[in-house]
């Protein structure tokens, strides 16, 4: 006697999906209101958060490395970061939020100490841009690094979409820390090679010891 066997449902990965989206958007969003909420925590003049960022040379300008993403001049400055950040920062967390994490903290912190070591003598760095020139260097080169058809179509996406902000690496505008675009946009880089290059051999290594037997 034959049996009607019921196709699998797709109720389970959908639940999987929404969750997993879910918490995509409660971690973006949950940092961007961190920048908000400190927006609005340096109106008080006492406070004076945004004294914080990135100083170079100077040892008290270190700390500035891990708080400078979260500060920002003023309002117009933290809107004109915001939707980028959910943007790109919402496409690395495609990957994981272990590779958004790792990314994430690469490039705070190399692209901080870059600017630490090259910026200007007695400035102040703060923003979030350093950040999304980060995730915007990443996304342009894992699909590269990664020989992956998929992320290499989403860079060329990107890149239609932001190309034209790379400008900001170069020394064009007073008032702008091109010197956190370039480093962090390096970093970025830095971050695609260290994640995928380590993946590809490993994978690589893994079929060569498989062929070996």
């Amino acid at each position: 006697m034959s049996e009607l066997v019921s196709p699998p449902s797709s109720a389970p990965v959908s639940r999987s999906l929404v969750a997993t989206t879910k918490r995509h958007a409660v971690l973006l969003f949950g940092l961007l209101a961190i920048m908000w909420l400190t927006a609005l925590l340096d109106i008080l003049p006492f406070l004076q958060l945004n004294q914080h960022g990135i100083h170079p040379r100077t040892v008290s300008g270190l700390i500035g490395i891990l708080f400078a993403p979260f500060l920002h001049a003023g309002f117009g400055h933290l809107a004109a970061n915001s939707i980028p950040f959910i943007v790109l920062g919402g496409i690395v967390l495609l990957g994981g939020r272990t590779v958004f994490w790792s990314v994430t903290l690469f490039v705070m912190l190399f692209g901080g100490l870059g600017v630490w070591v090259f910026g200007g003598a007695h400035s102040n760095h703060i923003g979030a841009s350093g950040l999304i020139f980060g995730y915007l260097g990443f996304l342009l080169t894992r699909g590269l690094v990664e020989r992956s058809w998929t992320w290499s179509l989403v860079a060329l996406l990107i890149l239609l979409t932001y190309g034209s902000v790379l400008i900001g690496v170069l020394p064009l505008q007073v008032g702008v820390s091109w010197q956190s675009h370039l480093f962090g946009f390096m970093a970025g880089i830095g971050a695609a090679r260290l994640l995928f290059s380590r993946q590809r051999k490993l994978i690589g290594g893994s079929r060569t010891a498989l062929e070996s037997i």
